[in-house]
């Protein structure tokens, strides 16, 4: 079985699977599992999940695939907080490679809880 995008050390099958098909889609239970799952989505290219866990009021109107020449490298989780029950911040380093340039993407990510579904609002690049 394929080890999840996101490096939880799980399978992709109990790790961001369930968060992007089935009964439990868009359930992430931590503002930490949707940065993940989110992570793997991205990987993945799965659009409509990335659109469905954005905030409306932050998320673009459009999203494209990946470029064919851009590799997701890994993701590091730097540090989770939560601040409140329906507000926690996420720090990552995610790494990729586009036409052979290798890149960190550090972000301290906000989300917010809406609804009881963690929902990403922005971010902070650092």
């Amino acid at each position: 079985m394929p080890s999840c995008p996101c490096e939880s050390g799980l399978t992709y099958a109990r790790c961001c699977e369930p968060w992007h098909r089935g009964s439990q889609r868009l359930q992430a239970p931590t503002a930490e599992a949707l940065m993940r799952s989110r992570y793997s989505a991205f990987v993945l290219d799965e659009l409509s999940y990335l659109r469905d866990t954005w905030h409306p009021d932050t998320r673009p109107t459009q999203l494209d695939p990946n470029p064919a020449d851009l590799k997701w490298l890994g993701l590091q989780i730097k540090q989770h907080i939560q601040q409140d029950a329906e507000h926690a911040s996420v720090e990552f380093v995610a790494r990729y490679r586009q036409a052979g340039r290798a890149t960190r993407l550090h972000e301290i990510s906000r989300f917010l809880r809406v609804d009881g579904h963690w929902l990403y609002l922005d971010g902070e690049h650092r």
